[in-house]
Order: C-alpha cells, then sequence, then structure tokens
C-alpha cells in the first residue's frame, strides 16, 4: 500500500512539475532532488525503533505458532505410523483432529498477518507525516521544485542530486 501511495504521489508531482501551474520557468531554473524514503525510513532512529517493534512482535507471533505447527506435525507423524494399527472410527478422527487443527493455525495465521500489518502502519504513520513534513520543509528552505522518490519512477539521478541523508538527519532531530 505504501509503495503504491509513494507511485501515485511521485507520478502527481511529475506531471505538475512537467506541465507546471501555467507560470512559464526555463528548465535553468528548476531544481529536482531524489531521495530514497525506504532508506530514509529504515536508516532513521524513528524507522529504526520502529521496526524492532514491529519484528519484537512478529518474532513472539512465529514462536507461538511453531509450537501449535510443532504439534500438527507430530500428529501426522503419529496419523502415519499408527493409522494402520487403528480401527476406521479412530483413525477418522485423528485426521478431522489434524484438520481441524490446521485450519485453526491458518485462521491464526491470517490473524496475525492482519495485526501486523495493523501495527506496520500504526508504527509508519506519525513517521511518515513528519517525513512529509521534513520534505516539505528541506524543498522549501533549499530551492527545490521538486523532490521525487528515487525507487517510483526515476529512471536515472546523479548522485549529487540525491538528498536522503540530508532528509533522515533532519527527521532525526524532528523525532527526538
Amino acid at each position: 500500500m505504501l509503495k503504491h501511495l509513494l507511485l501515485a504521489v511521485s507520478l502527481v508531482a511529475v506531471t505538475a512539475f512537467t506541465f507546471g501551474s501555467g507560470v512559464a520557468q526555463s528548465a535553468e531554473t528548476q531544481k529536482i532532488g531524489v531521495m530514497n524514503i525506504q532508506k530514509v525510513l529504515l536508516e532513521s532512529t524513528a524507522g529504526k525503533t520502529a521496526k524492532g517493534v514491529f519484528e519484537k512482535r512478529m518474532n513472539e507471533l512465529q514462536e507461538k505458532f511453531k509450537v501449535e505447527q510443532d504439534a500438527l506435525i507430530a500428529l501426522q507423524q503419529e496419523i502415519e505410523k499408527k493409522s494402520s494399527a487403528w480401527s476406521k472410527d479412530k483413525k477418522g478422527e485423528k485426521i478431522r483432529e489434524l484438520q481441524m487443527g490446521q485450519r485453526e493455525l491458518q485462521v491464526k495465521s491470517e490473524d496475525a498477518k492482519m495485526e501486523l500489518k495493523q501495527l506496520q502502519d500504526k508504527e509508519l504513520e506519525p513517521i511518515l507525516n513528519m517525513l512529509q513534513t521534513v520534505v516539505n520543509a528541506y524543498g522549501e528552505k533549499n530551492g527545490f521544485s521538486v523532490i521525487l522518490d528515487s525507487k517510483v519512477a526515476v529512471l536515472y539521478a546523479a548522485p549529487g542530486v540525491d538528498v536522503s541523508d540530508e532528509v533522515k538527519e533532519e527527521l532525526n532531530k524532528r523525532m527526538k
């Protein structure tokens, strides 16, 4: 979702930049910058903190599911080993137990994915809001006509126009 949002923002910025606002400006007066939003998010202090929170919860869920998954594997192995000695009813009961356990684990897994998505959104939202403020202020202060995400719709950018590090430092200052 974030990638789609960034693509849309970049395309709107490129369109606005290309077609202008009706004021004729020469190409010489345009100052263009690029930044790698993903790099800024992952390397900023707030981004690292958010990533830590997300990974901690993900690891907790993985450990929890590992116990349940191991129990299902053990049950499946038991069925494979002992099914020939069991009665038809006992075998059917164990197979149903395995299938129910697999369905429950699948539902829990989907719930965990949704929980992780919500946690990611919750952790990233304030950072993205501040990043937008930082980019706007940095762009205005430094006379940029446009700053684009280097990973979305930018095929080439000279190294000198990358403002990722400067934006990251400003984000770090404002997110303290």
